[in-house]
């Protein structure tokens, strides 16, 4: 068994056809076809099966591709900590984080770290709780931001990095809007603009609205933190934000009141797997997050 079968084997159970992988492995479709075949007598078995003009894996042919995506993973990475070893500034870092944090945090914490290694390489994968979770165990990325922080189990490490307030937006004409602080109770009659059910700040914000003695009204639903604050600023109803999420990008801005009663947070963790096979680069990675956290916990809010 060779490694270019399992890699033209992988193409063609992706693109589910053999013209289309010889063209995208930059080879001749027979060539492709053959090695298949070898594969195919080597193990006695079929991987595929013709569906109309589609091959589609057999039974099997599923369960050994699962098992050649892990090989052909595990081989670009242990490649990739052969470079990373010779030369460790030079790597690549794959982090994964939620939408929320996209905005500002993620560009201020990697332009601080390439600072210190400028030619180091990030590789950026944004997604929602279920998704960062899958992403770090399945080893798509090294890191994840995600919040909140899940608790430590035998396949993942999180830490806590920091703790932040939820805000409530409301548009500038609002009567509540030019208040330092009011109580949650206090928008029990106004519509919300909440994120679509899989996002994290939905059951934080839902929780805390209970909380305080009522339902929320939903009157719109959204995936991006730009977009509830561009709806809420344009008088389409109330939200809870947290206050990474409030750096302006527009023109058009909603007003931002601190809430009380209940006083509204939610932690963000950075999460690994807990089997020790984080390359260095990425090791470099978190321990300059942890320090910096840290750091900016003592003195200033990150961001300030």
């Amino acid at each position: 068994m060779e490694l270019r079968q399992l890699q033209y084997f992988l193409k063609v159970a992706q693109k589910e056809h053999v013209t289309k992988a010889a063209e995208e492995l930059h080879v001749a479709q027979s060539a492709v076809s053959r090695q298949i075949h070898l594969l195919e007598q080597e193990l006695g078995i079929d991987l595929f099966m013709q569906k109309g003009r589609n091959l589609h894996l057999t039974p099997v042919g599923q369960l050994f591709c699962k098992r050649v995506e892990t090989i052909l993973k595990d081989l670009d990475r242990s490649v990739a900590e052969i470079h990373e070893f010779l030369d460790p500034e030079r790597g690549e870092i794959r982090i994964g984080f939620p939408n929320s944090v996209g905005t500002h945090l993620i560009p201020t914490i990697v332009a601080e770290f390439r600072r210190h290694y400028p030619h180091v390489k990030f590789r950026f994968k944004q997604g929602m709780y279920p998704s960062l979770i899958k992403d770090v165990l399945s080893g798509e990325v090294d890191l994840a931001f995600i919040s909140p922080c899940p608790d430590s189990d035998e396949q993942l490490i999180g830490d806590v990095v920091m703790t932040e307030e939820l805000f409530a937006i409301l548009p500038q004409n609002h009567p509540l809007a030019q208040e330092k602080i009011i109580r949650l109770e206090q928008l029990k009659d106004e519509q919300f603009v909440l994120f679509s059910p899989g996002y994290s700040l939905r059951p934080i914000v839902w929780q805390a609205c209970l909380k305080a003695g009522f339902t929320p009204q939903i009157a719109f639903e959204g995936g991006e933190t730009d977009t509830i604050r561009g709806l809420v600023a344009a008088g389409m109803g109330v939200s809870l934000l947290p206050e990474i999420a409030l750096y302006p990008t527009s023109s058009l801005q909603p007003a931002q009141v601190r809430v009380e009663e209940p006083a509204v947070t939610r932690t963000i963790g950075l999460i690994h797997r807990s089997d020790g096979r984080l390359p260095l680069v990425a090791r470099s990675f978190r321990a300059f997050l942890l320090t910096y956290f840290r750091t900016r916990q003592n003195n200033t809010p990150v961001g300030s």
